[in-house]
């Protein structure tokens, strides 16, 4: 049985036990609407359990069962459109959040996207190092960044704004050095290209306008819920072993998981069964240490969702 009623301005319903709410408004989301972060903004929504239908490359769609709408704008646009409430929230390069210098709070890292903003000069020539750079002309599609860059650190040189194509600057005699995004090194190799400093390192973040309605903040808190869970699900692995007793102590303190691993018996009173969870950062080192105390058939497994 369903039941729907209306509180202060606010509907809810009930099925059998559970109870819901139904907001009142949609949570506006920005993102980009093709290149390097496109695919990896609808695939977080999608393991989020959001699921949005792009067909005919629309500009504007409403997700299903997730009160999101979600817009695919240019990533350049995209803190301003936040900034003056057009959306209220955007997935968006770090890069991008501070060349355009827009008035958002980045809320959180992604995860994806990642990349830096580095200095690069010819591979044969004489700029090695930033002081090198001291009344040089440099091209970039990052005058804001650069340009403080620079200044803090007592450099006078001569910027040149680019859209595009900004690795070919030196070998047309256009500048003397690049400052772009690098992410393989391949473009920089093509080029006859050397990194002489990187300013940051930048990687895909959610933003968010400063003054979002108090249902749109719980919208957004619902959504980051979902985010870290994915996120956290990424950097660990689920492990199940088969470890002696007499090494339990031990090789649970290997694997203490989120608060301690879980103990079952075997058929062979002298084994026990041990399953946890590791960082992905640390698997390898832990693994052998696991090895090298008695641990026998260990299974790692992805985990999908971690919500703790």
């Amino acid at each position: 049985m369903v039941c729907v009623y209306k509180h202060n301005s606010r509907a809810y319903f009930t099925v059998g036990p559970f109870y819901f709410f139904i907001m009142n408004e949609l949570l506006k989301l920005a993102v980009q609407k093709s290149g390097r972060l496109y695919e990896g903004s609808v695939r977080l929504l999608k393991e989020c359990g959001i699921e949005i239908n792009n067909g005919n490359n629309q500009l504007r769609v409403r997700a299903a069962e997730f009160p999101l709408e979600v817009f695919f704008l240019r990533d350049d646009d995209i803190p301003e459109y936040v900034q003056d409430a057009v959306a209220d929230i955007g997935f968006v390069g770090e890069n991008v959040v501070k060349e355009k210098n827009k008035q958002v709070d980045i809320i959180a890292q992604l995860g994806f996207g990642k990349c830096r903003l580095s200095l690069a000069a010819p591979k044969n020539g004489v700029i090695n190092k930033l002081d090198d750079l001291q009344h040089k002309k440099i091209a970039t599609s990052y005058p804001y960044v650069l340009n403080d860059y620079l200044q803090k650190n007592n450099i006078s040189a001569e910027i040149h704004e680019i859209s595009g194509s900004v690795e070919i600057a030196p070998r047309i005699g256009l500048a003397d050095a690049i400052c772009d995004l690098v992410s393989s090194g391949s473009t920089l190799f093509t080029n006859e290209l050397k990194e002489i400093e990187t300013l940051f390192e930048s990687q895909a973040v959610l933003i968010s306008n400063k003054d979002l309605s108090s249902d749109k903040k719980e919208i957004l808190q619902k959504l980051l819920f979902r985010i870290n869970a994915v996120k956290k699900a990424k950097n660990n692995k689920y492990v199940l072993l088969n470890a002696p007793n007499d090494k339990l102590e031990i090789i649970c303190s290997l694997i203490p998981g989120m608060k301690s691993p879980t103990i079952l018996p075997l058929a062979d009173k002298n084994w026990s069964s041990v399953h946890s969870v590791i960082n992905e950062n640390d698997f390898w080192n832990v693994i052998e240490t696991l090895k090298m105390n008695g641990a026998q058939g260990i299974l790692i497994v992805p985990i999908e969702k971690m919500v703790v």
